[in-house]
């Protein structure tokens, strides 16, 4: 039924185009608890990302729009090589396998987390895939997109150059 559902909302999202209608700003509040394991069983949590940008892509590899998305993330991750910006995908309740799967044909050098149970997408209220939140280097919510985009170009990539030019000069 979930799956159902979000598929649903998802070719509603793509009867609309392929990008997402823009970006909502958050009032900077505390990103909720996240707590996930990766693929090798080993345990993440936002504050392994402390003092950096971070794109929290939330997403399934049986929804299109997900993947149509990722290349993009990819290729932002390698464009921004050496700055304080940090790209995580949780897969939302999957198994590893299934990850896996997908990860066989597509290579991404940023890390993926596994939400097999869901409890992280139900506690940062996502409600359609792809969702993504975007948080400052204090861990707090800044941005959230509900839907596709590219990246690495045009309105995604001036709201995360914007959130690095936060930070202090050292940092960058």
């Amino acid at each position: 039924m979930k799956r159902w559902l979000t598929a649903w909302v998802m070719s509603l999202l793509l009867a609309g185009g392929a990008q997402a209608a823009g970006f909502e700003a958050r009032a900077s509040g505390p990103a909720p608890e996240l707590k996930a394991r990766d693929l090798n069983g080993v345990p993440g949590t936002l504050a392994d990302y402390r003092g950096k940008v971070v794109l929290l892509n939330f997403w399934a590899s049986w929804c299109p729009p997900c993947l149509r998305e990722m290349p993009s993330m990819e290729r932002l991750r390698l464009k921004q090589a050496g700055r304080p910006l940090a790209i995580v995908a949780l897969s939302s309740a999957e198994t590893p396998e299934e990850v896996k799967a997908y990860l066989s044909r597509m290579k991404l050098g940023f890390p993926i987390l596994l939400d097999p149970d869901g409890s992280n997408t139900q506690r940062w209220k996502v409600f359609a895939l792809p969702t993504t939140f975007l948080l400052d280097a204090e861990g707090r919510v800044r941005h959230v997109l509900t839907g596709p985009t590219e990246w690495d170009e045009g309105e995604a990539l001036r709201v995360i150059e914007s959130l690095l030019a936060e930070l202090p000069t050292h940092a960058k």
